[in-house]
């Protein structure tokens, strides 16, 4: 099969340029003319040529408000501009607007098709720059999904067969597990890899926010509003948006979530103009789904909208074979942000955490080794675990040791204790709610907010 000919349009007024050049280029470029401006964007629209042959000097629409506009309709195209005003200005000019080179007239054709052949190798190989920088993005996503057990296996084999595709992903699996990690894979691995990636974390903004966040509102829509916002939608066209903990999107939300899914359009808050989106959707959650449909938490027909493909990431617990190849990728990561000589983990530490259950999986883990990078102590893991452990079954209050009081104060003494406790408290309510924080809350018969604080105030992490 005869490979086809790169195409190359003339836009010139004179019809002696375009004739020598169609002369002496068409036996190894396909050749098009166009007498103005006009004609010649026109061309473009219809015949996506691979380069332009641009006069400067033309009647009505000038080469260089040409040039502007084909550089706004399409950035891919090169353009090298021809002029028999070799003024100093316009070699600027026309640069600064986006011309690859630019010739003066007259020419040789000899010369002209070196200058051709220049730009379009230089093309060529940006090209090749811009395929290997994606191939390394998409390597740096897969390096972060570390573990060779089966069934990390498998999801990966899975991310790669439905990354290219339109269907809505489900991610589910405990808090640390992953789940950002994947979704980003699956953006990176689609045509989509270009556009916007945007994350919206669900359970992160009020209920009564969430809306206008996820759609957008309309100025004067509510008390603030005193300009026209895009959403996270609008935000995400071209590209994909991740809806991470969706199971804690509020009941009289989920409707309109629906009809984004199957139709691909919505309202701003406060508007009355449909507007339209074309964007991936990747969803993830760390909640009981199958719970939340029989308690109504969560609309049926939006449950199965969202199942088109459903991804399950397994605790840390479930893939113990993969903890060396995680202990490894971390240290070597903390060790060179940190500017550290690099130190092995002893055999010992490793079968320690080898058979620790993770209650924060990898999010955890990556937290522990970052401490043992910065504070270069390997032994403070035995202390680490006994202390993780005892959070999550901790002993009764008799059990606990009294130290000899430094002091008398009663109040200071039994604000020790109560914070003591409540750390204890609320460590187990996370854990028992797979960090749902909103559960939690729920669970200890506090505000949302009050426990928030709390986990700030008594450090506790993931």
């Amino acid at each position: 099969m005869e490979e086809e000919k790169v195409k190359i349009l003339v836009i010139d007024d004179d019809p002696k340029v375009s004739w020598i050049l169609s002369e002496g280029l068409g036996d190894s470029y396909h050749i098009l003319s166009a007498k103005d401006g006009l004609e010649g964007l026109q061309m473009i629209t219809k015949t996506h040529p691979n380069l332009v042959l641009l006069d400067i000097k033309m009647p009505g629409m000038e080469g260089l408000e040409v040039l502007e506009k084909i550089k706004s309709m399409d950035q891919v195209t090169e353009v090298i501009m021809l002029s028999g005003h070799g003024e100093t200005k316009n070699v600027v000019e026309s640069i600064k607007r986006g011309a690859s080179e630019f010739i003066n007239k007259p020419f040789d054709v000899k010369e002209v098709e070196i200058h051709i052949q220049s730009v379009l190798e230089k093309n060529r190989l940006k090209h090749e720059l811009d395929q290997l920088k994606t191939e390394l993005k998409t390597k740096s996503q897969y390096d972060k999904l570390i573990g060779d057990s089966p069934n990390m296996v498998q999801i990966k084999a899975v991310i790669e067969q439905v990354a290219d595709s339109e269907l809505t992903v489900l991610i589910r699996g405990e808090s640390g597990t992953g789940k950002e990690i994947v979704a980003r894979m699956l953006h990176t691995l689609s045509n989509r890899r270009n556009g916007p990636f945007v994350k919206v974390n669900c359970a992160a903004i009020p209920h009564e926010l969430l809306e206008a966040e996820l759609f957008g509102y309309e100025k004067g829509a509510f008390t603030g509003a005193h300009k026209n916002k895009p959403g996270r939608f609008e935000i995400a066209n071209k590209g994909t948006i991740f809806l991470d903990e969706i199971g804690d999107m509020p009941l009289e939300l989920q409707s309109k979530m629906l009809q984004v899914l199957e139709q691909y359009e919505f309202m701003r808050v406060g508007g009355i103009k449909t507007i339209k989106v074309d964007t991936r959707i990747v969803c993830a959650t760390n909640r009981d789904l199958e719970k939340a449909l029989k308690d109504r938490t969560i609309r049926e027909d939006l449950f199965y909208r969202l199942n088109e493909v459903t991804l399950n990431l397994p605790p840390l617990r479930d893939r113990r074979d993969d903890i060396p190849l995680l202990l490894e990728h971390f240290l070597q990561k903390y060790y060179a942000i940190y500017n550290k000589p690099y130190h092995p983990l002893s055999s010992g530490t490793i079968e320690l955490l080898q058979s620790f259950d993770w209650p924060g999986n990898v999010r955890q883990m990556e937290n522990l080794i970052k401490q043992i990078v910065v504070r270069e102590d390997e032994s403070m893991v035995k202390d680490a675990v006994r202390s993780i452990t005892a959070e999550i079954m901790p002993l009764p209050l008799s059990a606990y040791p009294i130290a000899e009081p430094t002091g008398f104060s009663l109040k200071r003494r039994v604000g020790e204790t109560v914070a003591s406790e409540e750390k204890v408290m609320i460590t187990q309510a996370l854990n028992k709610t797979n960090w749902n924080r909103r559960k939690a809350a729920q669970l200890l018969e506090i505000s949302y907010r009050s426990l928030l604080y709390k986990i700030k105030e008594y450090e506790i992490g993931q």
